[in-house]
């Protein structure tokens, strides 16, 4: 059996996409069905901020393929608000929410914020704990002491092997490599956080979300890094999931597939291929 390497992007619907990747004019219904001809994963940032209603719910499971997979947030009264602190009802709200779309939303993204700290380690092990076992929870820090390599470091890491969770990496090295150049380079500059690059797995289904620039040419050398890394996991059993953003995203759909086209040709294994894409006339020829 092929090896499964998931790729994606920050969202399924962007308008610089329309005419160039996937035909122009596509209606609301068809954006995501277009999208996952071309990738087999999506990032859900909407639940951060508000849920979509059942009716929507069942619209996303009815418009893509069972191998699909949504990386949904729980949302920021979970997170942020009560800092994972009296959030069961809320978090089963989600759970049940969600069900309908089954495995395509087995992983739930657990994004804390910057001051959720060492100190708050035992509120994330006994929330883990206690949620629902139907999903997997890939957490996301950004406290800088989990990025040193000390005791922080390996606690967490010990205690999200210890629950089954997964440790999602972040990686904006190439977006802080020199000074932004365009408008959207500095609005990312201003909202990203600055975090080095963590190329280590801690369970089976490893979760990287890399930000690249604006210039392609950078996007593609500041991932040459997680390539021979991303191999190595499948090398090892591991089924995991890259999102390539820029910050404009005009291209992260073509260069989504161009990484997992990069890891499957210096892979030790197979690994199945993406879908063929629904495009807007002759592929692209951005590369």
């Amino acid at each position: 059996m092929a090896a499964e390497l998931r790729v994606g992007c920050a969202l399924w619907a962007h308008k610089g996409w329309q005419g160039r990747f996937l035909p122009g004019g596509l209606r609301r219904t068809a954006q995501l069905p277009g999208y996952a001809t071309w990738c087999t994963a999506v990032e859900g940032n909407t639940t951060a901020y508000g849920l979509p209603s059942p009716a929507t719910v069942a619209a996303w499971t009815a418009e893509t393929p069972v191998g699909f997979r949504f990386l949904f947030k729980l949302p920021q009264q979970i997170t942020h608000r009560r800092r994972l602190r009296n959030a069961d009802a809320e978090l089963r709200e989600v759970v049940d929410l969600l069900a309908p779309l089954g495995e395509r939303a087995e992983v739930l993204a657990v994004q804390l914020p910057a001051g959720f700290g060492p100190g708050d380690l035992g509120v994330l092990s006994a929330f883990l704990a206690r949620a629902p076992t139907a999903h997997r929870y890939a957490v996301e820090v950004r406290h800088p002491a989990f990025f040193d390599g000390g005791p922080a470091d390996r606690a967490l890491a010990g205690l999200l092997a210890d629950r089954g969770a997964e440790w999602t990496t972040f990686d904006t090295t190439t977006l802080f490599a020199r000074p932004p150049t365009s408008d959207a380079e500095r609005e990312a500059w201003a909202a990203k956080p600055r975090l080095p690059r963590r190329p280590v797995a801690v369970g089976d289904r490893p979760v990287v979300r890399y930000l690249g620039r604006d210039d392609l040419d950078a996007t593609v050398a500041g991932w040459q890094p997680w390539v021979p890394v991303v191999a190595g996991w499948l090398a090892e059993g591991r089924s995991p999931t890259v999102f390539v953003h820029t910050p404009d995203n005009d291209e992260a759909l073509g260069l989504a597939r161009r990484f997992h086209d990069d890891v499957r040709a210096v892979a030790t294994v197979e690994v199945a291929p993406l879908p063929t894409p629904t495009v807007a006339g002759p592929p692209p020829t951005l590369f």
